[in-house]
């Protein structure tokens, strides 16, 4: 099984997709961006894609929200990944030794903590936390640090020199499990969707109300810019669903209150194992 991520080896995608798949052959399809992660499974280049959505600190990622809406991928599952963040360098290296510290720039936020209390040091945001280890590890580039998970630090062969180093110690990412439509699932205790509601007052209360009516719990809404040149929006919503809850019927019953209504898919909420 082939499944696609943003990022290099030893990413947090990549380590999400091992622990939701609980299976350690499958096979890795590194991707550069987003856009390419999607793409690698229309092409049939990877089975499935993981896909972060929303981390605990750093909010939603906007932009993920309508790539999969227009890119005609469902949601086929989501995991939750607790983030530990780690400083490592080439071995041998003290703290103090450290001039530069690389890093996508979210992981270099929620570390910001720690890192206010080092001095001298130059903060350069890069594209992946793990290339910033395989960077730092194929040109032998000694002072620079890199944050990264303790993957990245075994497979690139660096020295972690603080462990967990993230602000906020329930410092989770939501990430998405995606395929192609054929691969929809019919059943499951949460479901993804989206609307636009008109420009009258009260438009989505209405919508939230009906829910309420039918007894679903929404865990999540995000509005995303339609991007027309009129300041519409789109809304993004998560239900959790009962047993008894018939998902064709929540479709009709929002039909009547919402536009360009869309199941974007029907899948298993994500267990949260806290841990310290």
């Amino acid at each position: 099984m082939k499944i696609a991520v943003q990022g290099e080896k030893g990413c947090f995608h990549e380590v999400a997709a091992r622990q939701y798949f609980s299976n350690d052959n499958i096979d890795i399809v590194p991707c550069t961006t987003f856009d390419l992660t999607l793409m690698a499974v229309k092409d049939n280049l990877a089975d499935f894609a993981i896909m972060a959505i929303e981390n605990a600190r750093s909010g939603s990622i906007l932009y993920n929200y309508t790539l999969i809406r227009e890119s005609g991928m469902k949601i086929l599952g989501e995991h939750n990944l607790r983030i530990k963040q780690n400083l490592m360098a080439l071995p041998g290296q003290p703290i103090a030794s450290i001039r530069e510290i690389r890093s996508h720039p979210i992981a270099l936020a929620q570390c910001m903590t720690y890192l206010n209390h080092l001095r001298g040091v130059t903060f350069v945001e890069s594209d992946d936390t793990a290339g910033s280890a395989r960077i730092i590890r194929d040109n032998d580039l000694k002072g620079i640090a890199a944050i990264a998970s303790t993957s990245a630090a075994e497979i690139y062969g660096l020295e972690i020199l603080a462990a967990g180093i993230e602000t906020y110690k329930k410092n989770y990412t939501r990430f998405l499990v995606l395929g192609n439509e054929k691969n929809i699932r019919k059943d499951g205790n949460k479901v993804s969707i989206c609307f636009s509601t008109g420009h009258k007052p009260g438009s989505l209360a209405a919508v939230l109300v009906r829910l309420a009516e039918l007894d679903i719990n929404l865990s999540k809404i995000q509005s995303v810019p339609r991007l027309n040149g009129e300041w519409e929006y789109l809304f993004y919503l998560d239900l959790e669903l009962n047993e008894d809850h018939d998902i064709d019927l929540i479709k009709n019953v929002l039909a009547n209150y919402t536009s360009n209504l869309e199941v974007l898919g029907v899948y298993n909420k994500g267990e949260m194992l806290y841990e310290s």
